[in-house]
Parts: structure tokens; C-alpha cells; sequence
């Protein structure tokens, strides 16, 4: 089958159970996944691994460069839209990970977790409007470095959000959003996306879904490009 009919029939069945085009398109972070409360609570310490990076910044390769179905979004654009993977499907990036070890720590605690990364926007750097694929999951973000003059705005289906440092916000991401930013400073955000709590039927077609052919194809390909990416990061240090 198709990949784009296989998803499109997914999305129906979950549509389903999650409200059709009336679902929500914020979440109380709390009541989804109370675990991720530890993960906003760890914001200090988060941001410090996050600026040990960004005194790096070679080390983070523009979203891209690991994910090439994200061109259309992140280079389309001036500027760049750099990210730093930590965990996709099960895949953890061994050398990105030693970087932030008390980041990913925290992120151990968190059940249902499908991916988990640094999203990093240059000054100026704008994402036009478009739509998360999948409705099997709910993306969190921590704002972890954002201007405090003129702060970007995220977009969700006409509703603003702007982000502010250690703030967290949960959203379906599946509805369309854009990113709109004059601001004169980098805004860096922890990104990490959970499995949609569903009821039974839904979340075991979701599990079987990204556990048995999402995590050993889109998965595996995403974390090899990170790998590649930070290896040869390292040998430029090197030289």
C-alpha cells in the first residue's frame, strides 16, 4: 500500500476518536502527561546544556540536513532552522546524547515518548504555514532561549502562542501552524512528541505503527543522518 493512503487511513481512524475537525488544538500539559512537569521543572539545566551547544553551534545541522521531507518548511526561508536530535523511535544518537546528559535523564521519565529535540530558529528565521503528517501523537515544547523584545509567534490554527523561557506548551500539531518572527535573537525550544492518548483499539494501531514501521524506516534513517552529522561535526573539531 501506498505510504500517503496508509497514512491517510490512520489519520481518519484516529480523527475518529479524537474530535474530528472540533479537536483541540492546545492540551493542559499536566492532565496528558504529567511526567513532562519534571521535564519544564528541569528547565535550568536544560538551557545550560543548550548553551554549552549553541557555543558549538557547528554541531547542530539544520533540520534538513537529518529529515529532507522537512525542506519544503525549513529551507524555504531565509535563514536556518537547526535542530539536535536526542531520541526518534526508539533511536537515541549516542554522541548527542553524551552532550546533554541531565536533558536526557529527565526525558527517561517520560512514557510514550516518540521523539525528543533541540529546535533552534536563527534571527529573522520564519517557518511558513503547514501541517504535522500524523495524528497518532501531541507535541510539547519548552521555551528555553527566546527574545525578550519583539519574541516570535507561533501560529495553530489562527490561535497565537509566543513562547516565553521556561514555559511549556502542548499542542496537536497536525492542524496547520506557522512560525512568524522578526525577532533579532536565536529562539531555542525543546521539542518532544508523545503517542496521543487514545482509547484501547486506537493506541494499539498507533504502538504497532511506530514501533514496527515508522521506528525501522523514517526512524533509523533520521537518527543514521544525526550520527553522520555529529561524527563528522567531531572530525572538523579534530582537525
Amino acid at each position: 500500500m501506498d505510504y500517503h493512503i496508509f497514512k491517510s487511513l490512520l489519520n481518519r481512524l484516529y480523527s475518529h476518536y479524537v474530535g474530528g475537525d472540533r479537536r483541540p488544538v492546545f492540551f493542559d500539559v499536566s492532565s496528558i502527561c504529567p511526567a513532562l512537569d519534571a521535564v519544564t521543572e528541569s528547565y535550568p539545566v536544560i538551557r545550560r546544556e543548550l548553551d554549552h551547544l549553541l557555543d558549538r553551534r557547528g554541531v547542530l545541522p539544520r533540520y534538513h540536513d537529518v529529515d529532507t521531507g522537512e525542506a519544503d518548511i525549513s529551507d524555504t526561508t531565509a535563514h536556518n532552522w537547526n535542530v539536535f536530535m536526542l531520541e526518534i523511535l526508539g533511536h537515541r544518537p549516542e554522541q548527542n546524547r553524551a552532550c546533554c546528559p541531565e536533558t536526557c535523564r529527565v526525558l527517561k521519565g517520560v512514557p510514550n515518548l516518540m521523539q525528543a529535540f533541540f529546535s533552534v530558529l536563527e534571527p529573522c528565521k520564519s517557518i511558513p504555514l503547514h501541517e504535522g503528517p500524523y495524528l497518532g501523537y501531541l507535541r510539547y515544547h519548552l521555551g528555553l532561549r527566546v527574545p525578550d523584545q519583539n519574541p516570535p509567534t507561533l501560529i495553530i490554527n489562527s490561535q497565537p502562542y509566543k513562547w516565553k523561557s521556561g514555559e511549556a506548551v502542548m499542542f496537536d500539531d497536525s492542524w496547520p501552524h506557522e512560525v512568524q518572527n522578526d525577532s533579532d535573537d536565536i529562539r531555542a525550544v525543546l521539542i518532544v512528541d508523545i503517542l496521543r492518548p487514545m482509547p484501547t483499539l486506537p493506541t494499539l494501531v498507533n504502538r504497532i505503527t511506530t514501533d514496527w514501521i515508522a521506528r525501522p524506516t523514517y526512524g533509523r534513517k533520521v537518527a543514521d543522518k544525526a550520527r553522520r552529522f555529529a561524527a563528522d561535526a567531531n572530525l572538523k573539531r579534530a582537525a
